[in-house]
């Protein structure tokens, strides 16, 4: 049975844990952030977990 191909644009922006969890940077990082109170400012720096919804990327970057 062949390979199955990385997705690569899924592969830069999410990372597989090692207990199978999804982790992606939180959103809305590059420009107008000034607006933004401290607090989402503070908030976007993390990294997200995502959820039961996005668990079928698992298939897309299988060797990650």
């Amino acid at each position: 049975m062949p390979k199955v191909k990385t997705h690569k644009g899924t592969s830069k922006r999410i990372r597989k844990t090692k207990s199978g969890k999804l982790i992606a940077r939180s959103t809305g990082q590059d420009h107008f952030n000034s607006r933004e109170t401290g607090k989402t400012t503070k908030n976007k720096r993390r990294d997200l977990q995502l959820g039961r919804v996005h668990q079928k990327l698992k298939s897309v970057i299988p060797y990650k």
